[in-house]
C-alpha cells in the first residue's frame, strides 16, 4: 500500500529529495507517437517552463531535472528558513500567482477593517499556505496537474494523466545528491537518446553548459565575469563559492568534469579506471571510485526511498518510524572505505 507522503519526507534529516512521475499513456508524455506519427516533443518545454515557474514562487529550488519520453525526474532542495522569513503579504502575494485567494483575504490585503475572527482566519490561511509553499507534494502537484490539463485538453480526453502519486527519494548526504544529480542528468545519454551530456535536451546538465561556454565567450570581453546560474536553477557553492551563498555543496567545474566523463563511460559502455584527475572529487565525498559508473548506470534499480550513507539511512529510518529501507546492499557497495 503507498504510504502518506508525509511519512517519507524528513526535513530535519534532509532537504534534498529526488522526485519521479511517469505518465500513464506511456508513449504520449513526450516523444512521437510511432502509431499516429503525431508529435509530442512541444511539451517537453512546458514541463521545463512550469518547473522555472513553479521555483519562483515556492521555497523549493531545483538542482537538477531531465524530460523523458514517459516521465520525468526532478532533484529538489526545499529551504523551509526562506519560506518561515517571508512577510504574511508575500506569502499571500506567492500563493495568489497560483491560486485564487479568498474574499477575506482579499479583504485584508485592501487593509479593511476586521474583527478578531475574521484576522484569525486570514492568519490560518497564511500559515497553511506558508507550510505549502515549502512542500514538495504541493510542488509537485502544481507541476503534474497543470501538465495533465494542458495534455488531456490538446488530446481532447479527459482522466488521470500520471501514474498514481509521484515517487520521492530522499537523498542523505552530498554523496547521494551528486550520484542522484549524475543520475538525473544522464539519463537520456544512459538510454539511448543522446550522445553526451551537451547534446541532452531538456537536461538540467544541457542548460548550465550552454550557460557555461556563453560565460566563457563574455569572460573573453570582461574577465572579471563570473559564472552565471541559468535562471530557475540552483547554483553550485563548492570551491571558491563555499560559503558565499546558498547552493549545491560542490565546485562546478568539478561536477561538470565528472559529469562529462561519466556520460562518455555510459555511452561506450566502457568501465576502466577512473582519470587521476577525476578520482579525488569522489574520494573527498567517501564514493568508491570503482562503484561509481556501476552506481550511476543501475542507479534507478538499486536505490529506492533514500540514498547515503548508512548511519544516515538508519537514522532516516528512525526518524520516519521505520526499522529498515531498501537498498542498503547498494548503499555498502558505493560507500566502501576510501583510503584518505
Amino acid at each position: 500500500m503507498t504510504k502518506p507522503r508525509q511519512t517519507q519526507v524528513s526535513l530535519e534529516e534532509t532537504p534534498y529529495y529526488h522526485c519521479i512521475s511517469r505518465c500513464v499513456r506511456r508513449a504520449f508524455l513526450c516523444g512521437e507517437d510511432k502509431f499516429s506519427g503525431h508529435s509530442y516533443e512541444h511539451r517537453r518545454q512546458w514541463i521545463v517552463d512550469r518547473l522555472k515557474e513553479l521555483s519562483a514562487v515556492f521555497a523549493i529550488d531545483i538542482c537538477a531535472y531531465a524530460v523523458l519520453s514517459n516521465h520525468t525526474h526532478t532533484v529538489l532542495r526545499v529551504d523551509k528558513e526562506r519560506a518561515l522569513d517571508w512577510s504574511d503579504k508575500e506569502v499571500i502575494e506567492r500563493w495568489a500567482l497560483l491560486y485564487n485567494a479568498n474574499p477575506l483575504v482579499s479583504r485584508f490585503m485592501g487593509g479593511d477593517s476586521m474583527t478578531a475572527a475574521e484576522r484569525d482566519a486570514v492568519s490560518h490561511d497564511i500559515e497553511t499556505w506558508r507550510s505549502r509553499l515549502y512542500d514538495i507534494s504541493w510542488f509537485m502537484r502544481g507541476l503534474n496537474e497543470h501538465i495533465a490539463r494542458k495534455a488531456n485538453q490538446e488530446d481532447g480526453c479527459t482522466g488521470r494523466f500520471w501514474e498514481g502519486k509521484f515517487k520521492s527519494q530522499a537523498l542523505l548526504d552530498e554523496a547521494a545528491v551528486l550520484t542522484c544529480m549524475s543520475y538525473v542528468d544522464l539519463n537520456p545519454v544512459r538510454a539511448g537518446m543522446a550522445e553526451t551530456p551537451e547534446t541532452s535536451d531538456f537536461t538540467s546538465i544541457q542548460e548550465r553548459i550552454e550557460t557555461y561556454r556563453l560565460s566563457n565567450k563574455a569572460k573573453q570581453a570582461k574577465p572579471d565575469q563570473a559564472i552565471p546560474t541559468p535562471t530557475g536553477l540552483m547554483p553550485f557553492a563548492g570551491g571558491e563559492q563555499m560559503g558565499k551563498e546558498p547552493g549545491i555543496p560542490f565546485s562546478f567545474y568539478d561536477y561538470l568534469q565528472l559529469t562529462d566523463w561519466t556520460g562518455r563511460a555510459i555511452r561506450d559502455d566502457k568501465g576502466g579506471a577512473i582519470p587521476g584527475d577525476i578520482a579525488p572529487i569522489l574520494e573527498c565525498l567517501k564514493i568508491s571510485p570503482d562503484a561509481w559508473l556501476d552506481n550511476v548506470r543501475n542507479y534507478g534499480h538499486r536505490y529506492y526511498r533514500a540514498v547515503g550513507a548508512m548511519e544516515k539511512i538508519k537514522h532516516y529510518s528512525k526518524a520516519l518510524g521505520q526499522h529498515w529501507l531498501c537498498g542498503v546492499k547498494a548503499v555498502q557497495q558505493m560507500y566502501k572505505a576510501v583510503p584518505t
